[in-house]
């Protein structure tokens, strides 16, 4: 009796993931993704990629960028190099802390001010109030009250970009409160907390994860205004707004003390900017619609 091998099918293909796909078209978004990537590894590894950023050697002072100093010294002969690396961990710390700091209150504000009608005037008054003020002067004005520290540098900040996005938060959830699915769950008994954790916050989370790209540039940038100007992180932390405060009376003198934290702040903005615009582009469904109709017309 012989026995009939049938075929065996064939494994399935593994099929890369849409948005993978979709953010490897772009390629500023991968050069955005790359360069902030770079930044993070850098800040996180700063002890293994530099020394000491507080070592002075008083005698090699106003070094220009050498072999010994790649950067240079600053004016008690402190490796600039050292500074700028450890500046990328206390500008992504910053960052990414101003970030959870900004969600939290923001995402929660806007939540509640969009589901509860008798919530939403006096949250978003409050909200209103605090944009009112220009980002710097509000920053400047919360670390004259709390004193110069890493925790109330970051503090501050968040205050003052939680309000966008709670705004953003809070459109989102007035459209989608609306829709038919919610609809249905009230009608099924669903809970008002049950409504906003299951079927509306998930469904407005894409405009708040680009908006957290932005405030996370913007955060980097008002921290080293507030170093710079004197009224952030204290003078000993080594960052890039700090090192710019302390190189702009040498800036004849010893030009490289402006021209490579500022180019490491540049850099990281626009790192920032790029990668937030191809996310932007990436989770809204009307630009990823023309995109597609654009590339079937070519």
């Amino acid at each position: 009796m012989s026995v009939i091998a049938l075929p065996r099918e064939a494994p399935a293909a593994r099929t890369t993931p849409r948005w993978l796909v979709l953010l490897a078209r772009r390629r500023t978004t991968l050069v955005g993704a790359t360069l902030m990537v770079a930044v993070v590894a850098i800040g996180l590894g700063a002890p293994l990629f530099a020394g000491s950023p507080t070592h002075m050697d008083v005698a090699a002072r106003l070094t220009p960028p050498n072999r010994a100093h790649w950067f240079g010294t600053d004016d008690v002969g402190r490796d600039v190099f050292s500074r700028v690396i450890h500046g990328a961990r206390l500008s992504v710390l910053v960052g990414a802390a101003v970030v959870v700091f900004s969600f939290v209150v923001g995402v929660l504000s806007g939540l509640f001010a969009g589901h509860y009608p008798r919530l939403d005037n006096p949250i978003m008054r409050v909200m209103d109030g605090l944009m009112a003020f220009p980002a710097i002067v509000l920053a400047i004005a919360l670390m004259a009250s709390l004193g110069p520290s890493v925790v109330n540098v970051i503090i501050a900040i968040g205050v003052v970009y939680s309000p966008r996005v709670a705004r953003v938060v809070r459109g989102s959830v007035l459209v989608i409160r609306e829709t038919a699915y919610v609809e249905a769950g009230r009608a099924l008994g669903a809970s008002d907390l049950t409504l906003m954790g299951r079927h509306i916050l998930p469904n407005c989370l894409s405009p708040v994860i680009v908006q957290g790209s932005f405030v996370f540039a913007a955060a980097v940038l008002t921290e080293a205004a507030l170093s710079f100007l004197g009224v952030g992180v204290p003078p000993y932390v080594p960052s890039w707004g700090n090192t710019l405060s302390e190189g702009r009376l040498y800036i004849q003198q010893a030009p490289w003390l402006v021209l490579y934290p500022g180019a490491a702040i540049m850099l990281t903005i626009f790192a920032l900017n790029l990668f937030g615009d191809g996310l932007r582009d990436l989770l809204d469904p009307k630009i990823r619609g023309l995109q597609t109709e654009r590339q079937r017309a070519t």
